[in-house]
């Protein structure tokens, strides 16, 4: 479980492909937090177990399985590429952003950036998701856990690929994530809030009818 709040970002170190999918390393010297064999970590918010305590180096490493390359980024990621990292999240804490589970729920694509006024980013999402999407609701962007500022559903006369969301984010979030490095066209990993989801599920499989039994 985390929240959504970047802690640091790393830094591709090293890319090994592995008859289990691929070997990730990710270099973060400057982070304090110092992940254990086994613990989980979310990269660009997909949740991978390190394989081995972080070295010397500040290098982790982790163990991506086809499933989470084909259903996320991490599959396109290049040595050099930067990334945002969170350790799990414990009870102690202040948990500043959303309960994020680190399965991302599909791959959105950046339509454009606005940086006048505001940092105001339009994204377009697979659209099985837009029924997740509220204004004001959260959302959770390559590990960061933001706010939807707009979301334009698609209409019965429009075609479906134009459900579109808006995100606006602050001087902070710039600074701390890699966000301020999209560019129009870049992909990124959505996860949709839980909380919706669910909603989502029971309304669609229970509430029509009510007639099933615990």
């Amino acid at each position: 479980m985390f929240t959504g709040i970047i802690e640091q970002s790393g830094t591709i170190h090293d890319l090994k492909p592995t008859p289990a999918g691929l070997r990730i390393e990710v270099a973060a010297p400057d982070w304090t937090y110092r992940p254990a064999r086994g613990d989980s970590i979310a990269i660009n918010g997909t949740c991978l177990t390190a394989i081995a305590p972080t070295d010397s180096r500040g290098v982790l490493a982790f163990d991506a399985v086809p499933e989470t390359l084909e259903k996320t980024t991490l599959g396109t990621l290049k040595v050099g590429d930067k990334v945002n990292l969170e350790h799990a999240a414990t009870m102690q804490p202040l948990l500043g952003g959303h309960m994020v589970h680190g399965h991302i729920d599909g791959v959105g694509e950046v339509v454009s950036i606005e940086t006048q006024s505001e940092w105001r980013i339009t994204i377009r999402p697979p659209q099985h998701l837009m029924k997740y999407l509220a204004p004001k609701g959260s959302i959770c962007l390559d590990g960061v856990s933001l706010t939807l500022a707009h979301v334009t559903p698609p209409t019965p006369t429009a075609p479906p690929t134009q459900g579109l969301f808006q995100v606006v984010l602050i001087p902070t979030t710039l600074e701390k994530t890699t966000l301020a490095h999209w560019t129009r066209g870049t992909r990124i990993n959505i996860e949709a809030d839980s909380m919706a989801k669910t909603i989502v599920n029971y309304l669609e499989h229970f509430a029509p009818g009510m007639n099933y039994t615990a």
